[in-house]
């Protein structure tokens, strides 16, 4: 029996470089996303996939300024606390997981988090009420109310670099904060504020990436064949490289950066640009 056909050459290579060149927009340039093209934009979310088909999205457009502000708000105020909780590198906690970022509150203040005031349209992405019902496929992993949204929020994502608008997720702030200015129903949960609207450009690497805060680690550092651990030999030979320090070591690198991991590296001198 016959299989499915691929996409022709052309649609398939559309497909990937759309994954490849979505990026966490922070800059925007004003202007206005069309009525048509917002709808066309939400429905690619809505037909993402979902746990049990439970599509447990709700998206609000916040198109008040004045709530815009407050959402912004309580954004910045969130970022203040994250900065505090990385510390300035003096002090370190006793016990508890080690912080992602400690010692970096400088470098972490610098870096612009979102465009909320900046960009043309607000989106607002929240976890529906009544949730604890679907239990098909959450009975032991509840959390996949989150993975099914997460889902949503992608392919809107990718329809957005399609139409060569940007977008960003911001999860910088306090949920219940959130839930209340935007009037959720008790069980509803805030999961987004997604910025989105036309850009100038877009960045030719993740931003987080550019300004030296953390790099993609290798593809053959989080692919396992079997077992946890066990490297995959199905991957080509350039992946096999990344894995060999000997063989790549990223441009200003150093061998105490390897050592932490491929997901760390220290900044330039100056630290973070704000300005993408």
């Amino acid at each position: 029996m016959p299989c499915a056909a691929p996409y022709p050459d052309a649609d398939r290579e559309a497909v990937y470089r759309a994954i490849r060149e979505r990026r966490d927009m922070r800059h925007f340039a004003g202007g206005q996303v069309e009525p048509a093209v917002l709808e066309r934009l939400l429905r690619a979310a809505h037909h993402g996939p979902s746990v049990g088909f439970m599509q447990p999205w709700r998206f609000i457009r916040v198109s008040d300024p004045a709530l815009r502000r407050r959402l912004h708000a309580c954004v910045e105020a969130e970022r203040l606390r994250t900065a505090d909780v990385m510390g300035d590198g003096t002090a370190q906690q006793a016990d508890g997981p080690a912080v992602q970022g400690a010692g970096r509150q400088a470098e972490f203040l610098r870096l612009k988090l979102e465009g909320i005031l900046d960009a043309a349209e607000l989106i607002a992405v929240a976890l529906a009420d009544g949730r604890e019902g679907h239990v098909f496929g959450r009975r032991t992993m509840p959390h996949m109310d989150v993975a099914s949204a997460g889902c949503a929020i992608e392919n809107l994502w990718l329809a957005a670099r399609a139409e060569g608008l940007g977008m960003g997720w911001v999860s910088i702030f306090d949920p219940a904060d959130v839930a209340r200015l935007l009037g959720l129903p008790p069980g509803a949960e805030p999961l987004a504020l997604l910025c989105l609207g036309p850009v100038r450009d877009f960045y030719p690497e993740p931003m987080l990436e550019r300004e030296r805060w953390a790099r993609r680690a290798p593809l053959a550092s989080v692919v396992f064949e079997g077992a946890w651990g066990r490297s995959a030999p199905w991957l080509s030979a350039e992946e096999a490289e990344q894995e060999n320090p000997a063989a790549r070591r990223p441009e200003g690198a150093t061998e105490s950066d390897r050592k932490r991991g491929p997901a760390h590296r220290e900044p330039e001198p100056g630290g973070a640009r704000s300005d993408g």
